[in-house]
């Protein structure tokens, strides 16, 4: 018997997994791994009683997490319109303090995306940077404010 009702298939969302091992290598410093790449030397920063300013910490990966897909969200799309640039930049800045809810942690993260390319293309390359701070995954995961600033300079073709 049939009821005249048609079934959708079951629609599965787009999931990914970035898996990340950490392991301690002795005092306040540990390793973290993903398969097939280098390990990365964490401790904590100096601010933390960290005893090495040379070694990045989590909150260094934090903030770079989000420079870095902001800046490589940007290199996709300028890729897909045909954007050519002979420079790009992002320098940011996790800001740490009371929070709303009364913890301590970031606040917010300030982002200063600049890219350089020929005066005719100074608009699509805004567009584009626009695009990239709305796509960036990293940020849009943040509960916190980003706040992004976009400088597109034109550099005159010799």
């Amino acid at each position: 018997m049939t009821t005249g009702l048609t079934v959708a298939p079951a629609v599965r969302s787009k999931e990914f997994h970035f898996p990340v091992s950490v392991e301690w290598v002795g005092g306040r410093r540990v390793v973290a791994r993903v398969d097939g790449k280098h390990g990365v030397g964490v401790a904590p920063p100096t601010v933390f009683r960290g005893a090495d300013p040379t070694v990045w910490s989590p909150e260094d990966f934090f903030v770079a997490a989000a420079a870095s897909c902001l800046a490589i969200t940007f290199t996709g799309l300028a890729e897909k319109a045909g954007l050519a640039y002979t420079r790009l930049t992002v320098d940011a800045d996790g800001v740490c303090g009371a929070r709303h809810d009364g913890k301590f942690g970031f606040t917010r993260v300030t982002m200063a995306l600049d890219v350089e390319t020929a005066p005719s293309d100074a608009n699509l390359a805004r567009e584009l940077a626009e695009e990239a701070e709305s796509k960036c995954l990293v940020a849009a995961s943040f509960d916190l404010p980003v706040e992004t600033s976009i400088d597109v300079r034109s550099r005159a073709v010799a």
